[in-house]
């Protein structure tokens, strides 16, 4: 595919590697998915990301896990098919080791009970309410708060709600799906929930962290 008239392409490869969490319970499962992508315009240099997926909202969960799970990283140009074989080994070899820790701290998380109380607590946190209504901000504000928590309870949330898990998801679910695209296209909004957008990934960073 394409993005930004065509500047900056991509080819995304699905991987066998699947992680379900709570297998006998709510059996919420997240796919791998291995992104290369690159620009016509220098912008970007040829790239892999790791992209796990939640499979029942599409919510792209692009993260900076600890250790050496890197998320991203550069392919270098090979001219040889042999150097090539060897930059597809070491790009699925990353991949397994991004989602051995991606496992591990999600199982934590869903397995981490969240009260509705400390939900609210969360989310006042991730965007503190505005000290003055200038230009209508106590609507906004009020308005994006009863989104978050309408994901938190909704369809595709319901039954990991009341987990670190649920919360989390609720709180990135929203930055993928929920907002405006920049002016009168909404390819800003299709980018940032495929895993293209550096400024979505590192706001989900932040909610991660708190």
């Amino acid at each position: 595919g394409s993005i930004k008239g065509g500047r900056q392409v991509f080819g995304s490869l699905a991987l066998e590697r699947e992680t379900v969490l709570d297998p006998n319970g709510v059996s919420d499962k997240v796919n791998t998915y291995l992104l290369i992508n690159t620009s016509h315009d220098g912008s970007v240099a040829i790239q892999a990301s790791i992209t796990p997926v939640r499979v029942v909202c599409a919510n792209t969960l692009n993260l900076a896990l600890k250790g050496k799970a890197k998320q991203s990283f550069k392919i270098r140009h090979t001219q040889t098919a042999s150097g090539k074989v060897a930059q597809a080994r070491e790009a699925l070899g990353l991949a397994n080791k991004y989602m051995d820790e991606f496992d591990k701290m999600a199982q934590q998380m869903i397995e981490k009970e969240i009260t509705q109380a400390k939900f609210d607590e969360i989310v006042a946190l991730a965007y503190p309410a505005p000290e003055k209504d200038a230009k209508g901000s106590f609507k906004k504000y009020n308005d994006k708060v009863d989104l978050i928590q309408s994901i938190y309870v909704g369809a595709y949330n319901n039954t990991i709600a009341g987990t670190a898990w649920g919360a989390f998801n609720a709180l990135t679910e929203r930055l993928d799906w929920y907002r405006s695209g920049r002016g009168d296209s909404n390819e800003s909004i299709l980018a940032s929930a495929s895993g293209f957008d550096p400024v979505t990934t590192a706001e989900k960073n932040r909610l991660l962290q708190l």
